[in-house]
């Protein structure tokens, strides 16, 4: 875990703020406009963390949200689904959201970590009894596949839970590997700052709740970056920094001040901490500013079964062994740090307004 005592984790977690609560460096420059949105599928277990992502993309100008796909995770799949449904209707998400997988390639259910998340995955806030959004007729994997198949070497699917419906669209139509312009996952862990996972020692919730799932896209010929705990746990915010994004925003940064309560007193009940860890935004940041992020490459593969269930394990590029099961295997990117002041400021530039 972080050293609680070191200066890197004491500026990480106070946000590294001013007096007025917001990070310390320069803003960023405004990503320049692009003619074209870039399309992005969100497939997401949609609880608090899946809740801050999605907002940030959606208010990113440079991004066109196509398609929204669920999976059981963070709450059980109707509370995730019914999540993304008042998540696009109440902030205007024109795209369709199809129901994802209830269970993991190898059968698995688990009971949803309502301690973390809520009853209703969405930090217990009220949500609304009636929806008119409705789900669309299309499984989503089925729904990953026609997006991809319509906007060849267009789309990037930003998987922010387990991985079953990337992987059950990848068992329907192989050829779809090809056609995606690139895959970011919020998953697993590598221990280049101490950490490997955060539901045990080896392994990070969204692998470890479908391991198949995860070896076989992280296997797949796509270009794939993996966002890991190692480094999502460097980015942190606290209240006061939440607190300020509120102030300045809407609807959206009230919503995700509300929904981070709950979340908020897990953190500092659970893990001792006065700031919560900044887990599927870090990967919704790294979509849209990538070099806020280093990165090495090379294959990697996800342990199923054992005690080390659902660990990944990279297996550097250029680095030499006898032969093992990471040959022939395409090479992915994962990443090593993060600009953590830099990711705060994305944020609450985003989401200042809305």
């Amino acid at each position: 875990m972080t050293d609680l005592f070191s200066r890197r984790y004491f500026l990480a977690a106070t946000g590294g703020l001013l007096a007025g609560g917001l990070a310390r460096p320069a803003p960023l420059a405004a990503a320049a406009p692009s003619p074209t949105p870039r399309k992005v599928i969100v497939d997401a277990d949609i609880g608090v963390d899946d809740t801050m992502a999605l907002l940030l993309v959606h208010f990113a100008p440079e991004v066109e949200i196509i398609g929204i796909t669920t999976v059981n995770g963070n709450g059980t799949l109707a509370n995730t689904t019914r999540n993304a449904l008042f998540l696009a209707e109440k902030f205007g998400i024109q795209a369709p959201v199809a129901r994802g997988a209830g269970i993991s390639l190898d059968n698995r259910t688990d009971t949803a970590p309502t301690f973390i998340h809520g009853d209703n995955a969405m930090g217990n806030i009220t949500l609304p009894t009636h929806l008119t959004r409705t789900v669309d007729g299309r499984p989503a994997w089925q729904m990953i596949v026609d997006m991809v198949r319509a906007h060849p070497h267009e789309v990037t699917i930003l998987g922010l839970g387990r991985l079953t419906n990337l992987a059950l669209a990848l068992r329907h139509d192989p050829a779809i590997a090809g056609l995606t312009r690139e895959v970011i996952v919020m998953g697993g862990g590598f221990g280049l700052h101490g950490d490997l996972g955060n539901v045990t020692p080896a392994a990070e919730a969204n692998f470890r709740g479908d391991p198949l799932a995860a070896d076989l896209v992280c296997g797949a010929a796509w270009p794939m970056t993996i966002v890991g705990v190692d480094v999502t746990f460097q980015t942190t915010m606290t209240d006061a920094y939440l607190q300020r994004v509120r102030d300045q925003g809407g609807a959206a940064s009230a919503l995700i001040w509300d929904v981070t309560r709950f979340y908020m007193a897990f953190h500092k009940q659970r893990l001792g901490l006065d700031a919560m860890y900044v887990n599927d935004a870090s990967a919704s940041a790294y979509l849209l500013r990538p070099e806020l992020f280093r990165t090495r490459r090379g294959a990697v593969r996800v342990v199923c079964g054992g005690v080390a269930d659902g660990e990944s394990i990279q297996k550097p590029a250029g680095k030499n062994f006898p032969p093992n099961a990471w040959d022939n295997r395409p090479e992915q990117s994962i990443c090593t740090d993060v600009d953590s002041d830099g990711v705060r400021a994305l944020f609450a530039q985003t989401l200042r307004g809305h």
